[in-house]
């Protein structure tokens, strides 16, 4: 039976990226020095109003296309049948839901290049691999892959598979694949119960397991695009061989990380998807029972800040489920009721 954090994983989780995301916002763009005029970084505070980005708006885009090709709504308790879910159907409901952010007035959250021009060329009939940015491995890919974690019933192949389709729909290169695709195995497992100090191991073991393995039923030809490898194979093993990078970087940092230190001069600042998944793994593992602390952490680097917090608050809120989080703060986070109606449901169905 599952423990009371268990049973709002998905709840927490999606609150806690969105916390992160608002957290991170004001500091983003913001240097160190700059950052600690804003006083100690354990107390930065949740602006008010407590404004997300794309981030958090593109997170809830994958988790409504989820249900939408699942053949569900998302009302409270709707949790879908996940066993459903196919390459055509996801592909056609992520393409509906980027166009429409695409689109929005509310898309005015200083929203990545590669997200924008994708998301301008999706808005048509030509095939998606057409329509990605080949070559990034920006942080737009993973940031938004959380919901490929929490949402209960698909099958290994589903999940890895989906969290890789939604990655390239924007983001073509190989390494934006793989850490979605290990963004959201690390969701699931703390979802599911991993021990902390477990994950990095997990991790590895999962990125060696899939490192040739490319899902061909849900990318297509999108190897062939950016000549990264002479086969799919190769093609989606570079990717993974830079997340392996990525986590010999946080696990050689783990060890004698001081919490006053910028996460990012030990694992990246977070630009690109492998160093946002090391760099939110690194203030998450660093304050597993703080997670407040942990988006604080996140929020106040010199790098990606809103997306690296989003991402620890994604953790965290896995772990511990809504909990995690001062009431008084998911009361007022931008998106509630969109974040409340997918963790319901979520949750419901787990």
């Amino acid at each position: 039976m599952a423990n009371a954090a268990q049973r709002t994983a998905a709840t927490g989780s999606l609150f806690g990226l969105a916390l992160g995301d608002a957290l991170g916002w004001p500091t983003e763009f913001k240097d160190t020095e700059a950052i600690a005029a804003l006083g100690p970084w354990r107390e930065l505070p949740l602006p008010d109003p407590a404004v997300v980005t794309d981030d958090t708006q593109m997170t809830l885009a994958v988790g409504r296309a989820l249900q939408a090709a699942t053949g569900h709504s998302g009302g409270t308790g709707d949790a879908g049948d996940a066993g459903s879910l196919t390459p055509e159907g996801l592909e056609r409901a992520l393409r509906e839901e980027f166009v429409a952010w695409y689109h929005s007035p509310e898309n005015n959250r200083a929203p990545g290049h590669t997200c924008l021009a994708a998301c301008r060329l999706l808005d048509g009939d030509r095939p998606w691999q057409q329509a990605t940015g080949a070559g990034s491995k920006g942080c737009g890919a993973n940031m938004r892959v959380a919901p490929l974690g929490l949402m209960p019933g698909l099958t290994d192949e589903e999940r890895a598979g989906a969290a890789q389709l939604q990655a390239g729909m924007t983001h073509g290169h190989p390494t934006a694949l793989a850490a979605s695709d290990l963004t959201a195995h690390a969701v699931r497992l703390l979802a599911e119960g991993c021990p902390p100090g477990g994950l990095p191991a997990a991790l590895r073991a999962y990125a060696g397991d899939n490192r040739t393995v490319y899902h061909e039923r849900w990318l297509g030809g999108l190897w062939q695009r950016p000549a990264l490898g002479a086969t799919p194979e190769e093609f989606i093993a570079s990717g993974w061989d830079e997340c392996l990078a990525a986590l010999d970087r946080l696990e050689a940092a783990l060890p004698g990380f001081g919490p006053d230190s910028d996460p990012c001069a030990a694992t990246g600042d977070g630009w690109i998807a492998e160093e946002a998944l090391a760099t939110a793994l690194l203030c998450f593992l660093r304050f597993p029972d703080e997670p407040v602390t942990a988006i604080r952490r996140g929020a106040a680097t010199r790098g990606d800040s809103d997306s690296i917090a989003a991402i620890a608050g994604a953790l965290a809120g896995a772990r511990l489920g809504i909990a995690a989080w001062p009431t008084a703060w998911c009361d007022r986070v931008e998106y509630r009721t969109g974040l409340l109606r997918l963790g319901t449901a979520w949750d419901t169905g787990r």
